[in-house]
């Protein structure tokens, strides 16, 4: 028989793994609630046309990385590439745009079909929020200090550095790809077959190449800097005075594009040395023709999304979050205690609510038993034997001091001892 296993590329978050993502968890929400962004959750599969729309057909993702499907009506589906197109499909198909502002976040797996390697999966986490109805670009680094404030709060921010670009207009992105084109063409012989062939589809693209032999080439390359408007110099221009003002480290790098057609304005990367080719932890930037592109109103719109994986891996190499271990085991050290055991656990889970119980179940001997309590990591031990049982009572046993063993009789003055230890509130 086959051994059955995860799908490549697409990973088991195991327990031991967990507490972490918990943690990491509930940092977002409470930062999203800080800066008055509000929770949206979407559907994982999307009709594969809002992709190919939103996204555009000569990126990687839609040309080369995307799970799609036809379902049984025939209709072509999509798993999620990524969630920005998502909440702006979501957000005009609800309303949620009309004669008003809206700052949304999500977090959840997102699929493509990648080769898998570290810092890479194909199906990954992310965290991402959008600001719509917001011209900026007060928005735009409203945004930058969001995700700074993450980063900082994390520990990590000492291991990532800002960098940011300005794409322009529309039309400016036209008449400089037309000079990138005309440039690269005259250099054709040195660009490898992905070049080339992001040549004829999108010359944007090359400057993203990850090739350290086409560094030098890319470096000599135009730069979009020299082709804004007044328009988007001033954006741009306000947008790093502001940046300043708050005392920001960044630099400007102008072959930043990002992987998407839908940016306009600003871009931005929080990149790491850290994990080798994958460095991007936290991308994102300003898209004001997206919503209309995808059937809304003309709306403009700023956002950006974070690798979860990248960003615990980070966190893993600081050994930053502490495990989440039980406050206390219960014991039972005979076949008869075990009822009392389960009854006690539940009477303490309902009178602390916020006291982790863990009950030593299944059997066996004392020393196994006790073992067992001691992996556990909880901090005491309440034993129940014959004694107990008789005098309806538990002994405390310390499993991370050096100190005596004390019995009390199962009352209020046992939850109250309890409830002091780890300063909970009795409800």
């Amino acid at each position: 028989m086959t051994k059955l296993q995860a799908i490549r590329g697409m990973h088991d978050i195991l327990p031991s793994q967990v507490h972490t993502w918990q943690w990491v968890e509930e940092h977002i929400r409470l930062l999203m609630a800080g800066y008055g962004y509000e929770e949206i959750r979407m559907p994982i599969v999307e009709a594969t046309e809002l992709f190919a729309r939103a996204v555009g057909d000569d990126t990687d993702i839609v040309s080369k990385e995307m799970y799609t499907f036809d379902d049984r009506n025939g209709d072509s589906l999509t798993l999620r590439p990524e969630a920005t197109a998502s909440c702006v499909r979501a957000a005009i198909q609800h309303g949620l745009l009309h004669n008003q502002t809206q700052r949304l976040w999500y977090t959840g797996p997102m699929f493509r079909h990648e080769r898998p390697q570290k810092g890479r999966t194909r199906q990954f986490y992310q965290l991402g929020a959008e600001a719509f109805g917001y011209p900026g670009p007060d928005i735009d680094v409203e945004i930058l200090a969001m995700t700074r404030m993450f980063l900082q709060r994390l520990g990590v921010i000492k291991k990532v550095r800002l960098e940011i670009n300005t794409l322009g207009l529309p039309a400016e992105r036209t008449e400089y790809r037309a000079a990138l084109l005309d440039y690269f063409a005259q250099h054709e012989e040195k660009l490898d077959e992905d070049s080339k062939n992001r040549l004829t589809t999108n010359p944007l693209r090359v400057l993203d190449s990850k090739n350290p032999d086409l560094k030098d080439l890319i470096e000599n390359a135009p730069s979009i800097l020299d082709y804004l408007s007044d328009e988007s110099k001033n954006h741009f221009d306000e947008l790093c005075a502001m940046l300043d003002a708050l005392k920001f480290e960044y630099t400007i790098n102008p072959r930043l594009v990002r992987g998407l057609d839908y940016y306009t304005h600003m871009v931005f990367e929080w990149i790491t040395d850290e994990l080798g080719a994958q460095g991007t932890v936290c991308a994102g930037g300003r898209y004001d023709e997206l919503v209309e592109l995808i059937g809304g109103k003309a709306t403009p719109g700023v956002g950006f999304s974070l690798g979860l994986e990248r960003l615990i891996e980070l966190l893993e190499q600081e050994e930053a979050v502490e495990v989440n271990r039980p406050h206390i085991c219960i014991v039972p050290l005979q076949e008869d205690a075990k009822a009392a055991a389960l009854q006690l656990a539940e009477m303490l889970r309902a009178y602390l609510p916020d006291l982790h119980v863990h009950n030593i179940l299944g059997g066996g001997g004392a020393r196994s038993l006790f073992k067992r309590a001691d992996k556990s990591g909880a901090q005491y031990a309440l034993i129940i034997g014959d004694e107990e049982l008789q005098q309806n009572a538990v002994t405390i046993k310390p499993l991370r001091e050096d100190l005596e063993q004390s019995r009390w009789r199962i009352d209020e003055e046992l939850f109250e001892f309890l409830a002091q230890q780890f300063d909970f509130k009795q409800e």
